[in-house]
């Protein structure tokens, strides 16, 4: 098990600093930010004199080996547009984030198992195909539409939502919520929806097909002969062994949520990560870019982390496969 962990993180340690190295080097060619911070009357001579005060006229590789050094050290550099650290502008950012991928990814879970059990045991119930063509809306329409089309029905003709912000927010030590006020609650209903609905439909079928796969099993046949109940075998037997790997693709999916929000929160308005990020875009301003990305490289590479060590808890098929060798030396 220790050796297991040793390994994984040794790999995720290896993909945050490709990760770093790849948008570092990408992010170069996005734009020059100091175009965007002189006037027109700026001198060559102030152009280059504030291009070498911000460490611009230096090689790429070197920029990025001073930036991995203040990273280790818990320095994100300062945003060139805001002048402000980069650290503290997304701390500001990251619990509307969080907050929104999380009510996103509950709303998803809670109606996206029982839905998939339903149309997996019932497959050719009317309410089944009724389910699994709707589904396919969440699957086809693309993110900012299904917004669009939330704010245009419950904000513009029910006028029952709010159609952007976050509302008030109460601030608990360094972490701002929405969740503790009504309009906090009114405003993240919209966006969580948007957001979580093609991970609901996404889920949904994959537990349904999961389902229909472990119900044709030959162990689940033979509980049946043993004479033990539909509900026993049902949800005893086969929703525990159709949830591993649901396991995994969740834990992609909650992962997913924080970095695709971007479109949602561009949508909503939302003051979150990725509303940032794109303002950065517009600006060039490499350090939040840089600095977000390797933020949201680590979220995945935390998540995948926690589902690879709690997959090896579930499937003991796993401890097996790596204890066989041990045991045949």
């Amino acid at each position: 098990m220790i050796a297991y962990v040793v390994e994984r993180l040794f790999q995720s340690l290896l993909v945050l600093v490709t990760v770093a190295l790849v948008s570092f080097a990408v992010f170069q060619y996005v734009g020059d930010p100091v175009q965007q911070m002189i006037g027109q009357d700026t001198s060559p001579e102030d152009v280059q004199r504030m291009r070498a005060n911000l460490g611009l006229d230096q090689p790429v590789m070197l920029q990025f080996a001073r930036f991995l050094g203040n990273v280790v050290t818990g320095n994100f550099g300062v945003s060139l547009r805001t002048v402000k650290p980069v650290g503290e502008l997304l701390a500001e950012r990251l619990p509307a984030t969080l907050e929104l991928a999380g009510m996103a990814g509950l709303f998803a879970l809670v109606f996206a198992i029982p839905l998939g059990v339903l149309t997996g045991l019932r497959p050719r119930h009317w309410l089944s195909r009724a389910l699994m063509a709707v589904s396919l809306v969440g699957i086809s329409l693309p993110t900012f539409l299904i917004g669009i089309l939330l704010i245009l029905l419950f904000g513009v003709v029910l006028k029952w939502l709010p159609t952007f912000g976050r509302g008030d927010v109460v601030q608990i030590g360094f972490w701002s919520t929405g969740l503790l006020t009504i309009s906090g609650w009114k405003s993240i209903i919209l966006p969580a929806i948007t957001l979580g609905l093609f991970q609901l439909t996404l889920t949904m079928r994959l537990v349904r097909a999961e389902m229909l796969e472990v119900l044709r099993t030959d162990y689940i046949k033979f509980a049946r002969a043993r004479g033990l109940t539909n509900r026993a075998v049902n949800f005893g037997h086969a929703l525990k062994n159709t949830l591993i790997p649901v396991i995994t693709i969740m834990g992609l999916q909650i992962g997913g949520l924080i970095a695709f929000s971007i479109i949602t929160e561009t949508v909503f308005q939302w003051p979150g990560m990725g509303l940032l990020f794109l303002q950065a875009i517009q600006f060039a301003d490499i350090p939040v870019m840089s600095t977000y990305l390797l933020l949201i490289a680590l979220f995945f590479v935390g998540i995948n982390l926690a589902v690879d060590l709690l997959y090896y808890l579930v499937d003991p098929r796993l401890r097996a496969d790596r204890g066989a060798p041990e045991r045949g030396l």
